[in-house]
């Protein structure tokens, strides 16, 4: 640039019109400015180019070669300086490639996550979608900031403040054991519980405590954690002819019980229902591929809550509506 003056929207706009309408007068019309204004800016053009942009012809202005060049620049300026100020609101799932990344512990495995796989296949049939595992050596938090994760489900009674939450489900708290389980005819007091060994998995988040170990240490009771797994999913399987008592919920004790010699049995030890809900970093609140499948995953939220048999699985709120 030759001048002291810099570009702004304002003198792109024109340049842009006084190249595509190659007239003072009409680009005046157009952008219902003075004929001296339209005049004044084209000078200022001029000198901050250090090109005459326009000059005349037999039948009159027409660019100079570098106006031609200068006439791409500015539309593309122009577009991305609109880009900016009104970010795209569309989004096409069914012609999308985009990958997403879900941060889920692995107790949805069974009942959770096959949903949201059927519904992506169906609606957006060429994403991707990576899960990823939470576990005590996962920093989900440093993982939504930085783009590593999209979305995060958790089950923690004070999900962190700084994220944006959206509600799914909610889920009664049941003890699961073994059909061959002295108890599993009679049903469980609080005093079987208490004296029960019991099958614990390891906390996934070192910064949460989970609902039931929450529960339990307000109430100061005290389970006898005779065997702890890494895998929620490895827990039902180590109940199988033993004494040994695992506290889950109720939609993955069924998918178990259904497929393992297991019984489920109301928990004596009321807990409140079990809130599963998403979370979200505010870097991708608004974008629209994000908007899209926070809605598909409260749809599955919804479908898991109005299953038939889950008489305390409450359905989920819209997810809209349970944004913070």
């Amino acid at each position: 640039m030759h001048g002291k003056d810099h570009l702004d929207t304002y003198l792109l706009r024109v340049l842009y019109t006084l190249l595509t309408e190659q007239s003072v007068t009409r680009t005046a019309v157009k952008l219902g400015q003075s004929q001296p204004a339209i005049s004044n800016t084209l000078k200022r053009l001029r000198e901050i180019t250090g090109d005459a942009i326009l000059v005349r012809g037999k039948n009159g202005m027409v660019p100079t070669e570098r106006g031609h060049e200068l006439l791409t620049l500015a539309q593309q300026s122009l577009e991305a300086m609109e880009r900016i100020a009104r970010p795209s609101q569309e989004f096409d799932p069914a012609n999308t490639t985009r990958t997403f990344h879900l941060g889920a512990p692995d107790y949805l495995d069974a009942f959770f996550l096959p949903n949201i796989v059927e519904r992506l296949r169906k609606h957006a049939p060429q994403a991707k979608l990576v899960v990823h595992p939470l576990n005590a050596g996962v920093d989900y938090l440093a993982a939504l900031e930085q783009g590593g994760m999209d979305l995060v489900i958790g089950n923690w009674l004070e999900p962190p403040a700084e994220l944006h939450i959206g509600r799914l489900f909610s889920d009664e708290i049941v003890c699961l054991v073994a059909a061959t389980h002295p108890l599993a005819r009679k049903g469980m007091t609080k005093e079987d519980y208490h004296r029960a060994a019991h099958v614990v998995p390891l906390p996934y988040s070192l910064s949460q405590r989970g609902v039931i170990d929450s529960v339990l240490a307000s109430m100061r009771i005290a389970r006898d954690e005779r065997v702890m797994v890494q895998s929620f999913t490895a827990a039902p399987y180590l109940l199988q002819n033993t004494d040994l008592v695992f506290t889950t919920t109720r939609h993955f004790a069924r998918f178990y019980a259904d497929l393992l010699p297991l019984t489920i049995l109301p928990s004596p030890i009321p807990f409140p229902a079990m809130r599963f809900y998403l979370l979200w970093h505010e870097r991708n609140h608004l974008t629209p591929a994000h908007r899209w499948i926070r809605r598909l995953l409260s749809d599955c939220g919804r479908h898991i809550g109005a299953r038939p048999g889950s008489p305390a699985a409450r359905t989920a709120d819209n997810l809209e509506d349970g944004e913070k």
